[in-house]
C-alpha cells in the first residue's frame, strides 16, 4: 500500500469513498473542495493506493494550532476505507500515519467526531487507543 497527498484527479474516487460513508452528491463541489485543502499548509489530505495504485482509502487530517495549550490537535475530519477492502489493517495504517504526522506537528492529541451510529468505527478507533469524550457542540449555519 502507497500512502499520498490527494490530487485533483482521485475526485471521482473520493465521492464514492464519501458516498459509502453517508454523504451524497459531493459531485458537484468536490473538485473546490480538494484544491482547497491543497492550497493549506495545516491540512494533510491522503490517499491510500494499492498495488494496482487503485486508491482504496483517504483520510482528511487538519491541524489546529493551539494558543493557549503547548501541543496544538489534529481533527481527522474524514476517514474512509472502501467498504471491499476493510478488515484488511489499511484503516490501521492510515491512524498511525495520522498520529505521526500529528507528533511531527507538535500536536498532544487528536480528535474526530464519529456519529452515534458508526459503531463499527467506534470500536476501530477504542482499539487504537481513542477514549470518548462525550461533550460535543454544534451550531448550524
Amino acid at each position: 500500500m502507497n500512502i499520498r497527498k490527494i490530487k485533483p484527479e482521485d475526485a471521482p474516487v473520493i465521492v464514492d469513498l464519501l458516498e459509502q460513508l453517508g454523504y451524497p452528491n459531493t459531485s458537484s463541489f468536490i473538485d473546490d473542495k480538494i484544491k482547497l485543502l491543497l492550497s493549506n499548509q495545516n491540512e494533510y489530505c491522503m490517499v491510500a493506493e494499492d498495488q494496482f495504485n487503485y486508491v482504496i482509502a483517504f483520510i482528511s487530517i487538519h491541524i489546529i494550532p493551539q494558543i493557549a495549550l503547548q501541543g496544538d490537535f489534529a481533527r481527522i475530519s474524514y476517514f474512509a476505507v472502501d467498504e471491499k477492502q476493510r478488515g484488511k489493517g489499511l484503516g490501521k495504517i492510515l491512524e498511525e500515519y495520522c498520529t505521526q504526522i500529528a507528533r511531527e506537528r507538535n500536536c498532544d492529541r487528536i480528535e474526530l467526531h464519529s456519529h452515534s451510529r458508526r459503531e463499527k468505527a467506534h470500536k476501530f478507533y477504542f482499539r487504537q487507543g481513542y477514549t470518548d469524550s462525550p461533550k460535543y457542540l454544534v451550531k448550524k449555519l
